[in-house]
């Protein structure tokens, strides 16, 4: 799937359509992503912040997503862990921008090379729109070649 039917396609994905999250681009070739979290009325917590769900919630997918389409259908990705540590409450419009350098992609490839799991942590920012830091959110992928597989029956 193109990158930008792929961003089509998030904007109707529930997780991301009731929770007010939109993906407002990614790259052609996959070593870019920005997400943003407009304050509506049914993301707000008690206290009228940013519910914290909804930050993690937009995050969630990009680094699996990214590495995924620049390994190739090779390659086996999953999320295997994540951890979210709010900084500031989250007011106003809010935005989380993904960058895989091919440094890590060619890293995380030779790691993985000979078929052993590979886990690697990414983080990535939840910025305000005055630039600073609401959220920092880290995220560890699971990355193994795949084994190959017998030829079956002809």
């Amino acid at each position: 799937m193109k990158a930008s039917r792929l961003r089509r396609v998030f904007s109707f994905w529930p997780p991301f359509l009731f929770a007010g999250i939109r993906v407002t681009q990614i790259s052609d070739d996959f070593r870019y992503a920005r997400v943003e979290l407009r304050m509506r009325w049914y993301n707000r917590n008690y206290v009228g912040t940013h519910f914290g769900g909804s930050l993690f919630s937009m995050t969630d997918p990009f680094w699996m997503i990214l590495m995924l389409r620049r390994l190739g259908p090779d390659y086996l990705v999953w999320d295997q862990a994540g951890e979210i540590q709010f900084l500031k409450p989250g007011k106003g419009t809010v935005v989380a921008e993904f960058r895989l350098d091919d440094a890590v992609v060619d890293e995380v490839r030779g790691a993985a090379a000979g078929g052993e799991k590979v886990l690697r942590w990414f983080e990535v920012d939840v910025r305000n729109a005055e630039g600073e830091v609401v959220a920092r959110v880290r995220k560890q992928l699971y990355v193994r070649r795949k084994r190959d597989r017998p030829a079956g029956p002809a």
